[in-house]
């Protein structure tokens, strides 16, 4: 598969993106006293969903079989950005699957500047595929810290439905699991040949039983703007608005923003969190 000097730098590769990587930055606990920095191969192997074997005879360039959905994988179990990605596609000679209108996928700076004017609100913009792509920082503080995630973690639908933590934070989670099911149905219609949307649809079916059983209902719902409860497990129960709409200049964005809802004392509970947030 590799001439020499191309396994050589594949070998190089692998090892140097693994070794800089630390076991808290993929949620992953530290564990006993490491020999060597970085994630050990099996812990690789195990967020990319692959066989320790595997990964570890692709890491010494051995001549092995090797798909693009695993090397897909194994980019966002190593955090590649996206000229990393294309080099390991490369080294291994696989031409890296297609992102089209990646440049949709990146916000304004006056959207960014329009998110942090929101101050105590969190809020947030999707993109086409239902990633958080800009945030502010009462977003980060309401749900999680998004910098640290990579972009299967930031998918609105993936957290939903695979993400235990998110699933204990919606008090009525099936009711809002449906509700987003139904908006993403209709953006999954509108880029139907999508290949990282239909790998989106298939992994979430492999793992999550209600996606799985809901999905071949083509539940379609735009679904109006109203208010969640979230249980927080720092300042207990949030009540909140939420509105959503589409980005003029971006069509294929979508900007939500929360509000405090006249109950529980959710504004001071916002304000709390994004103190707790900027102390971090």
């Amino acid at each position: 598969m590799y001439d020499e000097k191309r396994r050589v730098e594949l070998v190089n590769f692998l090892r140097t993106r693994r070794a800089r990587l630390l076991p808290a930055q993929v949620g992953l606990p530290d564990g006993m006293r490491r020999r060597t920095p970085g994630l050990r191969r099996e812990e690789v192997a195990q967020l990319a969903n692959v066989s320790v074997e595997w990964y570890t005879r692709l890491e010494q360039g051995r001549d092995i079989r090797v798909s693009k959905r695993a090397l897909e994988n194994i980019a966002r179990a190593l955090l590649l950005d996206g000229d990393e990605r294309m080099h390991l596609f490369h080294l291994v000679r696989q031409e890296p699957p297609t992102d089209q209108h990646a440049a949709e996928e990146e916000v304004s700076l006056s959207l960014q500047r329009f998110l942090d004017a929101q101050g105590n609100h969190p809020a947030y913009v999707i993109g086409k595929r239902w990633e958080r792509i800009a945030w502010n920082a009462a977003a980060c503080a309401v749900f999680e810290d998004f910098s640290l995630l990579t972009p299967r973690e930031r998918n609105v639908v993936w957290t939903l439905f695979v993400n235990p933590a998110r699933r204990r934070l919606h008090v009525h989670w099936e009711q809002v699991a449906q509700q987003v099911l139904a908006k993403f149905r209709i953006s999954y219609g509108l880029y139907a040949g999508d290949p990282l949307l239909g790998e989106l649809v298939e992994d979430l079916q492999r793992e999550s039983e209600e996606f799985r059983l809901w999905w071949p209902r083509h539940m379609v719902q735009e679904g109006p703007s109203g208010v969640k409860l979230m249980e927080h497990p720092l300042v207990g129960r949030l009540s909140l608005e939420h509105h959503s709409f589409q980005v003029n200049e971006a069509p294929t964005q979508r900007v939500v923003v929360y509000t405090p809802f006249a109950e529980e004392n959710t504004a001071q509970k916002l304000e709390q969190l994004l103190s707790l947030q900027l102390r971090v």
